[in-house]
């Protein structure tokens, strides 16, 4: 079951909450996030690539940096 303010996320057995895998495509984070995430990126592009191109290490750090 999920808690609140895990967006949707889940908890791993440890507790500690579960990172977005870097497989992951932009289409589907935007459906999350809504369709201004990313904006000018293809949708097929991995999450990996768009992190690495941002200079950040995770989707929360990318979410924080202003645009």
């Amino acid at each position: 079951m999920n808690q609140p303010g895990l967006d949707g996320r889940r908890r791993n057995n440890d507790g500690t909450i579960r990172k977005k895998n870097g497989r992951t495509l932009v289409g589907n984070v935007r459906e999350t996030y809504g369709a201004d995430f990313a904006a000018g990126r293809r949708s097929d592009m991995m999450l990996s690539t768009l992190l690495k191109e941002e200079g950040v290490d995770s989707l929360s750090q990318l979410l924080k940096k202003p645009r």
